[in-house]
């Protein structure tokens, strides 16, 4: 049987860590670490998780800010790694900055943050789509969404650049999943989870911290990924904990 290839996006810290760390877990799979410094601490410290028979690790540099990181990975990967294929690709990687109003927002801002997490899973699908469609298996690309860009549930709190760089994502989400017909992809919703950028803006709203843990809810998007279909889940905004959200 062929190895499963997953390749992940900010995959060193947080959501990222935890969804390489379940990935490691697994026999007969590489997972690939894309992050913007593979010689930092964090990086390397992904090679002492716990591997699956037959699992290894890769480590790419790849910041989603830059257009052509995308591309410069699958070229690494595909010269420097020998991989020929993907099966799944996450879409992880972003940030948020401040949580304005709509009224304070900076408009330079709006574009830092939609160049990261809206733009980059653009050009991440561009990048990585010829190799998702030599999978043998039925391939994914999920870019990572959140609760924050929702319209019909979107949380009473001032999010007036993050929240807008997330919708993006769902419009994208859909439109993928409707333009390739062999490629299952809909958008991941974490929850509000206890990382350090989740804690962060949960104290700016008067909370001690986020309410779900990272295990929780990278462990319930591992086990959506895993058992994804195109009919359930294809063009949908899917939480974590494998309900299908309202956009």
């Amino acid at each position: 049987m062929s190895s499963t290839i997953v390749l992940i996006t900010g995959g060193n810290r947080g959501l990222g860590q935890g969804l390489v760390k379940n990935f490691l877990e697994q026999p007969n799979h590489t997972v690939i670490a894309a992050n913007r410094d593979p010689s930092s601490s964090t990086s390397k410290a992904l090679s002492d998780l716990p591997k699956g028979k037959g699992t290894n690790l890769i480590l790419v540099k790849y910041d989603a800010s830059i257009e052509q990181d995308a591309f410069s990975v699958v070229k690494e990967l595909q010269q420097n790694h020998g991989i020929s294929y993907l099966d799944i690709v996450v879409a992880n990687a972003g940030y948020s900055k401040n949580y304005p109003l709509v009224k304070d927002v900076k408009r330079s801002d709006l574009v830092e943050l939609l160049e990261t997490n809206a733009f980059g899973p653009v050009s991440l699908y561009q990048a990585t789509r010829d190799l998702l469609q030599k999978s043998e298996k039925k391939p994914i690309f999920a870019p990572v969404g959140s609760g924050a860009g929702a319209l019909g549930r979107q949380p009473p709190v001032p999010n007036a650049s993050y929240g807008p760089s997330k919708t993006v994502v769902f419009w994208y989400g859909v439109r993928i999943n409707a333009e390739d017909e062999w490629l299952n992809s809909f958008v991941l919703d974490p929850g509000f989870v206890q990382t350090e950028m989740g804690n962060v803006g949960a104290r700016t709203f008067g909370m001690v911290e986020a309410p779900i843990t990272v295990e929780d809810s990278t462990g319930g998007m591992y086990n959506v990924l895993t058992t994804a279909t195109k009919e359930k889940y294809g063009g949908k905004c899917v939480l974590f904990t494998g309900e299908v959200q309202e956009w």
